[in-house]
Order: C-alpha cells, then structure tokens, then sequence
C-alpha cells in the first residue's frame, strides 16, 4: 500500500481521480509516495509519484471519452465540453511532459541529485519521466480510434489497466506500465536512498522545510548549484496531517517531540499559498519560541522572496502590546466588554494558528476568536496537556465557545528524543504528577494527558549526578560540553536549564557563567531580560542558558539540567508546575541529558533512588556475568 499524500482524496475530485487513487494506494508498493495535485511553485500536476525502484513520475489523469475527443494532435487537443462547447486545450500528455520537466529544473538545483561527470553528466542521478491516464477509455478504444498515434502506448493507462474490476486487470503489469514511462538510457541499478528522497521533497515542497545546511555553491556548466547538506524535513505523517486538515476550527493535541510545532508552521505556509489574500496570524506563549517560528516560516529558497508575506508572528503579550496597546492581562477583560458592546475597533484575520495552546488563558482565547473572520472561521489550535505549565482548567466549548468536536487530531509518537529519554522523562511524570491518573489513549476530550510513544531511535541514558555544590556541577557541563563539542556537536545543539537564579545563599546564575567563562566556552543568556529574548538566535554558535519555560517547543542535542534542587521551587503555589516544567526540560533533548543537583529536595531524592536502582542492576548484572 503506498503512502497517499494527502491521506484521502477531496470531494471535488472527478469519479476517474478518485478511482486512480484509491487503485495507487492499493496496489503500489509501501516504499511509494503519490502525491495528488501538489502545488509545486505554482504548479499543480495532478499525481507526481515517487518510488526508490522508479525515480519520479508525473500523471495527468482525464475523463474524457470517445465522444469528448473532436480533434487532436501532439500538441493541441479540440474538445467537446459538457456543455457542448468546442474548446481546444493543451495535449494532456504535454502539459504532463511540461510539469516534469518544471520539477526536473527544481532538482537539478542541487548538485547531490546531478550527474556532475560520466555520459550523463548534468541530468539527474534519478530517473524522471511522465504520461496519461484516461479513466474513462479502454485500451481497445485507443486502437480502435487511432489514439495512439498522438500518444506512444507506453505513456497511456486506460480504464482497463486502472480498475480491478475490470477483465483482465493486473496489479504488476500496472507497476510495469508506470516503470516503463521512464526514459530508458535513464535506468541504473541501485534504488533512491531515504537522503535523496527527502532532497526532493525539501526542493518541491517547501512547507516541509525544518533546516538545511548550505556550503558554497558549485559552478557548473555556466550555472551555479545549490550545495547543500544535513537537510531536514517533516516526516511523511506531519506533512500529510499538515495537508489534509480541514477548514474551520482545528485541534492538535500531541505529546512533546511530536512535530506539532512543525505541522503547525507548514500549516501556515500552506494556506498563504492557497489564500495569498488572507492575513494569517500565529501566535505562542513564549518570544524564543516566537523566534523559532519565525525561522520555520522563512525557511526558504532565495529565489522565493516574497513567499508567506501575508503571514504574521507573535508571542501572546507581543502582539497584545502592538495590536492594542495593552501591557497588562488585568486589561483583558475591559477590552471583552468593549468588544462585545461592539466599541472596539479590531483587526481581522482569515487564519489564526495558537502553538502552546494549553498556556493560554480562556480570556486570551476569547479574545483571540473575537478577531477571526467569521467567514473563513480557520482556527488551528496545537497543545499538550502535560506542558500545561499555568493549568488551565477550562473547556474550550464550554467557556470559550471553540467546537472542535470531530475535527481533532491526536499525536502519541515522539519523534525528537530518544527511547532512553523518552522513558526517562515519563517515568517522572507519571511518579509526580497529580494528573497520572487523567492519562489516557488517543484523547481529544478534557484534559486528559497523552502518554508519548517513542521511535525506536536509541540513545546514551541519561545521566544523573550528585555532587557538592553547583561549582562542581557546573565542572562536569564544561568538561562534557569540551567533550561532544570535539565530538562533533556545534555549542549551538547545546542548552543549560535552571529554574531559579539565585538565593539568599548564592547567585546561581552568576557561578553558571563564571565557569563558563573561566572555560573559554562562549554562552548566550536567553532569559536575562526581555531584549535577550527577542535578540535569541538558535543558530548562535554558543551554548544557550535558559529557564525551563523558554525553551518550549525547542529542541538541542544536548541538554544540561542544573541545580535540580531548586525544583518544586518553594516559592511555587502549585507543585504541579514544576513538574510540567522539568518533564519540558527533560524532552528538549534530541540525544543527550544530564540531570545534576547539590541539595535535597522531592525531585533529587526520585533521582537519587533511580541512580541507586541503577548501581544495583549494574552490581547483578556482574554478578550473573561472573557465575
């Protein structure tokens, strides 16, 4: 069964669209992706199919019939139309020819998918080819009509080579019908690997962009070629969930690292591609976070200049300030009373997309929903509950009038850590939060709390350490920051989290940056005022410092959680916050975490019976090995 991009096919579709697809789905091999009518820079081909034993084929799909056809030729066709009409209009098997070769130029960009040497120098590595599909002719009409003197019969499907209900069917001589539209001198022996794969999608499908790097680009042949390496895009289920999603009222709900923050952004480049008139809107609780958002939508070509103008970024309180002139919350509820008395002049948006979703309070989503068009009513709103770092205990029906029943999606599959983290992390959860007990499967309802699945992608456990004072803890980060920085691992992929910055005892923050100095290692304060936050590069080649609450929806590959024993902070009314707060520390690291402390308190003390755990299984281990 091949992977449908998106998953179903629309309402619109014609009856011979739709039978194509649901044949593809079927009868294709699993590693294949179909796409059906992708926007490629404008482009819309209706099926552009992408297998490793294939390369990329593009299909034009027509229900024309006999009596449809008046007359044709390699280049134009005169059509009869259902209203009678006599209309000439381009051959299909050209347009299909002209849109392959409009994604082979966007290819051919990047000098990892070119032949730079040998006989084919300056095509692509892969195969790439096109044709028709007429889902309302039989091959035997073809013959009959001559229609295969205006179109080779190794680049037609015909109904009876689509429809398994028709006599003679067959779903290998399909797969060999589409293997042999591509060009034959074009065949090679080893297959597309998953890197080249998603090359191409990150070159045709922007909205799937996370990062790339870029080297020099390499002149060739009077042109230069995109150099790039360490490309990253969405996996293939946030791009379909990205792409199927529907309009009106939208929720997300998901557990951390599970790309909610990625589908939420490709989300918005879709609709200002779709709807270049609307004013979207996207707004999160957190600047840092605002920022990374920012870098998400603009990750683009050079070429692409203008794209997703129409596309503004905010943290809540931001675009509070700007939009209303309002510093305070306690301000919020005069300005609902202004609204629903209609005194209020307000902005309007055709799309409005919230990411941390579950830290908004309900007057924040009030207002929020006041200045959405009541016209398009595009309203995607992305949360976790285990994040829920403020609490909100409302319904979103109920209290705020958001319906989201029947158009809600669940994600349980944590992408960004890895197995060990992943357990780590919601082990703790579970032990701590007075919310175990509202854990539940593939939940939109309430507040229920989502348990995380994790891939089978594999890490070093995480560390845990006691030590004297934070003067020593702050001695092992810069040693193992040394060490994986000459691993290989950029000071950028690394953060340091802390939950409060001094005491009465000691000034936390000012010993965290001494050593660091004192180590040559260069630092960034992400939250050492509001200017720093707004000034946050991700991309800074530094080691980031930052509270727990910062860094949501971040990620690094190494994570140092320091002073521990300042969590449950005393001064905090509602322990369940620091429990959300940590399990977020915890789940920004991609490969690497070290939990360190110096002190005691309920925290340190679960860690210290886990690392005793820990030492014992070690100490029966050795003793099995040795009997």
């Amino acid at each position: 069964m091949a992977f449908m991009i998106p998953e179903t096919i629309h309402s619109s579709a014609t009856a011979g669209e739709r039978l194509f697809f649901q044949t593809l789905k079927r009868d294709l091999p699993e590693d294949y992706l179909v796409y059906y009518e992708p926007d490629i820079k404008g482009k819309r081909p209706d099926f552009v199919i992408i297998g490793p034993d294939l390369g990329i084929l593009v299909l034009e799909v027509k229900d024309y019939t006999k009596n449809t056809l008046h007359q044709l030729n390699r280049d134009d066709w005169t059509i009869k139309t259902s209203a009678g009409d006599i209309q000439t209009v381009k051959s299909p098997l050209l347009q299909a020819r002209q849109y392959a070769f409009h994604l082979c130029d966007l290819l051919k960009r990047d000098k990892n998918l070119v032949q730079l040497a040998g006989k084919y120098h300056g095509s692509l590595k892969f195969p790439y080819g096109y044709g028709t599909v007429f889902t309302r002719l039989k091959q035997e009409e073809f013959i009959r009509h001559d229609l295969y003197s205006v179109i080779e019969p190794n680049l037609v499907l015909c109904r009876d080579e689509i429809d398994s209900d028709e006599e003679g069917y067959s779903q290998e001589h399909l797969v060999e019908k589409l293997q042999g539209m591509m060009p034959v001198f074009y065949r090679r022996s080893e297959r597309l690997s998953d890197a080249e794969i998603q090359a191409i999608r990150y070159h045709l499908f922007p909205e799937v962009r996370i990062s790339a790097e870029f080297g020099e680009p390499v002149p060739y042949q009077d042109q230069l070629l995109l150099s790039l390496h360490n490309i990253k895009t969405m996996d293939l289920y946030q791009e379909n969930l990205a792409k199927q999603m529907g309009d009106k009222h939208r929720l997300i709900r998901g557990v951390a690292g599970s790309g909610k923050t990625l589908i939420l952004a490709s989300r918005a480049k879709l609709l200002s591609k779709e709807h270049p008139d609307w004013k979207i809107l996207i707004l999160c609780y957190g600047v840092p976070l605002a920022r990374q958002l920012h870098s998400l939508i603009e990750q683009r070509d050079k070429s692409d200049l203008n794209s997703y103008v129409n596309i503004q970024v905010y943290n809540f309180h931001a675009w509070l300030r700007d939009t209303f002139r309002i510093v305070n919350d306690d301000q919020i509820p005069l300005l609902l009373d202004k609204i629903e008395k209609k005194e209020a002049i307000l902005p309007k948006y055709e799309a409005i997309l919230i990411d941390e979703g579950q830290d908004f309070a309900p007057e924040w989503l009030k207002l929020v929903s006041s200045v959405l068009s009541e016209e398009t009513q595009s309203l995607l709103l992305v949360e976790d509950r285990a994040q829920n770092i403020f609490k909100r205990k409302t319904s979103l029906n109920q209290n705020i009038g958001l319906d989201f029943r029947g158009r809600s999606k669940v994600l349980t599959i944590n992408y960004r850590n890895t197995a060990q983290v992943v357990q780590f992390a919601w082990d703790f959860y579970q032990k701590h939060s007075v919310l175990q007990n509202k854990v539940k499967q593939g939940t939109t309802e309430g507040v229920e709390i989502l348990p995380p699945q994790s891939t089978k992608r594999r890490g070093p456990e995480p560390m845990v350490k006691r030590f004297a004072n934070l003067r020593e803890e702050m001695s092992l980060v810069c040693a193992k920051v040394y060490e994986l920085y000459h691993e290989g691992i950029p000071l950028s992929e690394m953060a340091i989290l802390y939950r409060i910055k001094n005491s009465y005892r000691e000034p936390y923050i000012d010993t965290i940056r001494q050593q660091l100095s004192n180590s040559n290692i260069p630092f960034y304060w992400v939250t050492e005022n509001a200017a720093s936050k707004r000034q946050f590069n991700r991309k800074d080649e530094s080691v980031k410092i930052s509270t727990f609450d910062s860094v949501k929806g971040l990620d690094f590959r190494v994570v140092f959680i320091v002073n521990l024993e300042s969590m449950p902070f005393k001064m905090e009314e509602n322990e369940e916050r620091d429990v959300a707060l940590l399990y977020i520390g915890m789940t920004r690291s991609l490969q690497y975490l070290f939990l360190t402390y110096s002190g005691n308190s309920l925290f340190t003390r679960y860690l210290d019976e886990v690392e005793l755990r820990r030492q014992q299984g070690t100490i029966l281990e050795q003793a099995r090995d040795q009997a």
